[in-house]
């Protein structure tokens, strides 16, 4: 089955339709700008936009950086504070026209690592980090997911972990790879002594250049690996969450009164 997905960042919207069978993208993703400021009828408006740019009137997976409960947008640090509390699932539906599931962006992300990527046959637990605006965050134990993890938001040095060692912190400070990495080992030091993870995978625009970065995690001792979808996770996932929510439900046979 097909879907389109739709990933919304701190500085890029991007989407694609995507064969969820097989996790890849049906077309060339398409990406605009997030608008400034990011309000939600501004962001429904790009949506809308890559909706009708591939002619979709299927279902739409719609990621956001931030809690996801229901459709409904309970945080935004990385947006206006418009969208608490907003249903997003019904403004984009309204938008698009389409059916819609909105979900946190680094869940998305994970969900499509687990199944397509670097999680495949992980056992134990997964921790997928994804680094841009901000630190986005995807547990897993034994291929279940933990919803709306927010660990970008753990304290390091009195401040937010995003604050320091995300991508956007990178670009800010005009780090080195070098000093840049060793923020990103102590975050993961953290994490690991909270969690102890049998895997970590790092995503997100950075995990396009893995190479330069992850050699210089030296602290850690659980594997570090580079998403395999690279930044299109959060596009695939979105699309497997859209088709998910689609299927009708089977649970309870006719005539039962389930």
């Amino acid at each position: 089955m097909h879907a389109l997905g739709i990933d919304i960042g701190g500085t890029g919207i991007k989407g694609a339709p995507v064969d969820v069978a097989t996790g890849k993208l049906l077309a060339d993703r398409q990406k605009i700008d997030t608008p400034r400021p990011a309000l939600p009828d501004a962001v429904a408006d790009v949506v809308k936009k890559l909706t009708t740019s591939f002619g979709w009137s299927g279902p739409i997976g719609i990621t956001f950086p931030g809690v996801v409960t229901d459709g409904v947008t309970r945080t935004a640090a990385n947006m206006e504070q418009t969208w608490i509390g907003l249903d997003a699932a019904a403004l984009f539906a309204k938008a698009t026209g389409s059916q819609v599931r909105v979900l946190n962006d680094a869940d998305a992300a994970g969900i499509a690592e687990m199944k397509f990527g670097a999680g495949v046959g992980q056992a134990g637990s997964v921790l997928l980090l994804t680094f841009g605006t901000g630190i986005g965050s995807a547990l897993f134990t034994e291929g279940v997911l933990v919803p709306n993890t927010e660990f970008g938001h753990v304290e390091i040095r009195g401040r937010d972990a995003e604050s320091r060692a995300s991508e956007h912190a990178k670009v800010l400070h005009d780090l080195s790879w070098g000093k840049w990495a060793g923020r990103v080992d102590e975050y993961l030091q953290h994490m690991e002594a909270l969690l102890s993870p049998n895997l970590i995978i790092v995503g997100g625009g950075v995990s396009k250049q893995s190479d330069k970065w992850v050699p210089l995690l030296t602290g850690i001792r659980a594997r570090v690996v580079p998403a395999a979808l690279l930044n299109d996770a959060g596009i695939v996932g979105a699309a497997m969450a859209a088709v998910s929510a689609a299927a009708p439900d089977t649970s309870g046979a006719a005539g039962t009164g389930h």
